[in-house]
């Protein structure tokens, strides 16, 4: 699921950015929006491997 969101928002994102420019705020906005998304999806991973690590450990 948060990977389809990832591609609907880096698709908008490409939409402003050929529509309006790189830096209109439209842009701007969704590219921030399209980096709290990837940071929340490095994280989800990041605790994936930390939870595999210390699950073979035991």
């Amino acid at each position: 699921m948060l990977a389809f969101k990832i591609e609907m928002k880096r698709n908008q994102m490409i939409h402003y950015a050929k529509e309006y420019g790189f830096t209109a705020s439209e842009t701007v906005r969704c590219s921030q929006e399209l980096d709290a998304l990837l940071n929340k999806q490095w994280k989800q991973q990041i605790h994936s491997i930390r939870a595999n690590k210390y699950s073979f450990a035991q």
